[in-house]
């Protein structure tokens, strides 16, 4: 339970980031709203899986998946260019975060 509370975490947290960009710097305060109401739920749910979950290996899952997420919703909401690196760079992200929960006993404890 606590992996599919991570996920929607991150959501939550690359939507934050998605409204803060639309804020234009909290002169939109629909968006400044928004932003302010989605990182409050986003850490809320943080809180609840580092309960279950090692904190480090949460955090380091949040943070992976969070620049992943928000890098690629720069590309294809925002029109944002990615180059080889930047790809090259989600892939790495997302490879530690396999190995780190896949293959480290951390993951576990």
């Amino acid at each position: 339970m606590h992996w599919i509370l991570l996920a929607i975490g991150v959501c939550i947290e690359v939507a934050a980031s998605a409204a803060l960009k639309l804020s234009d710097g909290f002169t939109k305060l629909s968006y400044a709203g928004l932003t302010l109401i989605c990182f409050a739920v986003a850490f809320y749910i943080m809180s609840l899986v580092v309960r279950t979950m090692p904190l480090g290996i949460a955090y380091s899952v949040w943070a992976g998946g969070g620049i992943a997420g928000v890098t690629l919703m720069g590309a294809m909401v925002f029109g944002q260019s990615l180059d080889a690196y930047a790809y090259l760079g989600i892939g790495l992200i997302l490879a530690g975060v396999v190995v780190l929960n896949g293959l480290s006993s951390a993951a576990s404890g």
